[in-house]
């Protein structure tokens, strides 16, 4: 397989791909990574997908890998929505430019690990022509994870540097992208979920609700979800979980 160093529209990436294919249509998927993680981190994924027949983007998030502004943990977890949102945005961009060069057969999936999950699971709130995604860590309440966010923050004496105008802009602004408020949005799309049962950073239990809620919208059994938890496991992506979704991905995208 090739892996290319490429830059679309100031969005640094790795461009995956099997040998001799690059020309190709091909199933394609875009991976985000996560919070103070860098797009090279995800080349494990990528490696999988490649080695199924796939084309696969990964991109740097806004301040992260070849975009970082030399910010401490704290100043980057205060833009964290920043970031998400920005990366939901050039993921229109990057749609528009994979189908420019007649690259993809058929529709994009998407997928991420933790901020990387996040961003994806409000992806599909608003791209109605993601095709299937994986899930690795992420979380849909984006208003009350937000919320939380805030409150831990002031909880160690951080003053936030907006108005309380500007925090109930921004609510209203994430209400837009959370998934717990746009089920039907989801349309039978194909999306696997994995979360570590231990997690304390992205907890485990309100995207096990949202699954449960999502699988009720349905009369029938809705195979096209599926949730693969792991009693031990804590804030990082097992083997096992890795190869499942990078599994569900490829079958999917390639129907």
């Amino acid at each position: 397989m090739i892996v290319e160093h490429e830059k679309w529209n100031n969005i640094p990436l790795l461009h995956i791909y099997p040998e001799g294919k690059k020309d190709e249509s091909l199933p394609t998927a875009v991976f985000f990574h996560g919070h103070m993680s860098a797009k090279e981190h995800n080349l494990h994924y990528a490696y999988q997908m490649v080695e199924k027949g796939m084309r696969v983007l990964l991109p740097d998030a806004h301040l992260h890998g070849e975009r970082e502004e030399g910010l401490d943990e704290v100043q980057m977890s205060l833009r964290f929505w920043e970031v998400v949102l920005t990366s939901i945005e050039e993921l229109a961009y990057i749609h528009k430019t994979i189908h420019e060069k007649q690259w993809a057969k058929g529709e994009l999936g998407i997928g991420g690990t933790s901020m990387g999950g996040i961003t994806t699971l409000g992806a599909l709130t608003v791209y109605p022509w993601i095709k299937a995604a994986a899930v690795m860590m992420g979380a849909p309440n984006y208003v009350q994870l937000a919320k939380a966010q805030m409150a831990q923050f002031e909880s160690k004496g951080f003053k936030l540097p907006i108005t309380d105008e500007e925090r109930k802009q921004m609510l209203a602004t994430l209400g837009r992208f959370d998934a717990t408020k746009n089920k039907g949005i989801f349309n039978k799309r194909p999306v696997f979920f994995w979360h570590g049962e231990q997690d304390t950073t992205v907890p485990y239990s309100p995207t096990f609700s949202f699954f449960k809620a999502l699988k009720e919208e349905y009369e029938e059994v809705p195979e096209h979800l599926h949730f693969m938890g792991e009693k031990e496991a804590g804030h990082a992506v097992s083997r096992p979980g890795m190869l499942a979704a990078t599994r569900w991905l490829a079958g999917h995208t390639a129907e």
